[in-house]
């Protein structure tokens, strides 16, 4: 922690830090439920619709780990109130885009600015906090994402219907303007003024490789199917893999000069950390599935914003449920908690297909309801989990480089989910495939993915195979129970 004695006004500046956290997790849900309504407005081609919902999170996840570096180099007041008040203005530009290319290079400088703002909470946490206060301020930390998460598409169905002063969609990104401005202006008078590290190096080669290979492995997905997949998309799906060779080898060759690389490779020397990524890529990939879901109750059966909003509910629900359920477990059930959640959401997702399959147009949120709910619950006890196990074991002292590679990955496999399920989605419907048939191959894709990740979950380690591991080398490590308090 910074200094001797605690910043005294740590717990408003945590409020204001938890605001900007809560309007992302709002922000990256709530365009779900626009997305038919934007499609009709700015008659957006489906593909650029999947790039609305990609385009945020892959540019989140290209600038996630670079922001910590620069806050920790220009100090983390000054990155925040940056990626702040860009937030906001970015914001203020999708909702007034007059096209649909003007509001994708808005959505991507939003989450150019989220990369930015995010990764300075956790490091607040950890510089202002004492240790006996830290669990206390993580569990405020962790508690905004659920509750992000079941405002976002309560938001978007209801401002979207309300269609307040005539915006219709567009108030989904004005609502954050407000937010954005008390939380940039609040920071400047609330945050404690610390010089930044002068000798904390930015790798900016490493942060362009990542996000060029990001681009090559998303691109081909979303655009694919509508340029007819010429051969040359194949050539640019195929330059991720030397892409992401050229970026092991350029963090390899930087720590053997003694530069700090963007992602240490000495992180990987724990078998669990990469099984746990690959586990994590797919499950959130997985997830996207869920994203035709939306396209197919209010294309397809014609139900309105809000009552989409109100049928996706349950998840939310199921999410608060399962986390609580099974965080307390975590510590005691190891890998098999990650494995239930994944058994969960194949179980919910095999229900929505029989639900859909069976009812046809004739679909109520009412039957819905269950398989939903147990979709939430599964991420609940899932998500958290699997967080938890893949970063168990890794060292202190790189555990803050450890968060930033698991959740730039998150945000990786979100992108990917829609990009992979629109592309199924939308060519089936391109196929001459109704809506239902359309939805039930995106959401087959989806139970195969949950299905890879339960079996490449077979290969994390068991918890004392780790403890072993760390006894041999004496390695000070950062524990599930660790985390959890």
């Amino acid at each position: 922690m910074t200094g001797i004695r605690p910043y005294p006004r740590r717990w408003a500046a945590l409020a204001l830090l938890l605001t900007a956290v809560f309007m992302d997790m709002v922000d990256s849900q709530i365009v779900t439920i626009a997305l038919p309504v934007i499609q009709r407005d700015l008659g957006a081609a489906p593909s650029a619709l999947q790039w609305t919902a990609t385009g945020y999170t892959l540019a989140f996840a290209a600038t996630l780990i670079t922001g910590g570096r620069l806050g920790d180099r220009f100090g983390h007041r000054a990155l925040f109130v940056l990626g702040t008040a860009g937030f906001g203005a970015a914001s203020l530009a999708a909702g007034t885009a007059p096209d649909v290319t003007a509001l994708l290079v808005s959505r991507v400088a939003q989450g150019v600015c989220a990369g930015l703002m995010v990764p300075q909470v956790l490091s607040f946490i950890h510089a202002e906090f004492p240790p006996a206060e830290q669990g206390r301020a993580m569990g405020f930390f962790g508690a905004t994402f659920p509750l992000g998460g079941l405002a976002g598409p309560l938001l978007g169905g209801l401002l979207t219907q309300a269609d307040l002063f005539g915006w219709q969609w567009r108030a989904i990104f004005f609502v954050n303007v407000p937010f954005a401005l008390i939380a940039a202006v609040g920071a400047a008078f609330v945050l404690p003024r610390r010089r930044g590290r002068e000798g904390v190096g930015v790798d900016v080669p490493a942060a362009a490789i990542l996000a060029a290979a990001s681009l090559a492995l998303l691109y081909p997905l979303v655009q694919g199917r509508e340029l007819g997949w010429p051969a040359w998309i194949f050539a640019v799906l195929a330059a991720a893999v030397p892409l992401i060779a050229l970026f092991v080898v350029w963090q390899r060759f930087q720590q053997r000069r003694g530069r700090t690389p963007l992602v240490p490779p000495t992180l990987f020397r724990h078998r669990q950390l990469p099984v746990g990524l690959l586990i994590m890529l797919v499950f959130y990939c997985g997830m996207g599935a869920f994203f035709v879901l939306t396209l197919h109750l209010q294309n397809g059966l014609g139900y309105s914003p809000l009552k989409t909003a109100f049928t996706m509910l349950p998840a939310t629900v199921g999410i608060v449920l399962g986390n609580g359920i099974g965080m307390p477990l975590a510590p005691k059930l190891g890998r098999r908690l990650p494995m239930f959640g994944l058994l969960a959401l194949m179980a919910a997702t095999g229900g929505v297909i029989a639900v859909v399959a069976s009812i046809g147009d004739g679909l109520t949120p009412w039957a819905l309801t269950g398989p939903i709910l147990l979709y939430g619950a599964g991420l609940g006890l899932g998500a958290s989990s699997l967080m938890l196990i893949t970063i168990e074991g890794v060292a202190a002292a790189e555990a803050g480089a450890a968060s930033g590679v698991v959740n730039t990955v998150v945000q990786l496999g979100t992108a990917a989910g829609p990009a992979t399920a629109g592309t199924v989605f939308f060519g089936g419907l391109a196929a001459g495939e109704g809506f239902a048939a359309a939805t039930e191959a995106a959401l087959f894709l989806g139970l195969a993915l949950f299905a890879a990740a339960l079996l490449t979950s077979l290969l994390l380690p068991r918890r004392k195979t780790v403890d072993a591991s760390l006894q041999r080398t004496g390695t000070d490590r950062i524990s599930g129970d660790t985390l959890q308090r």
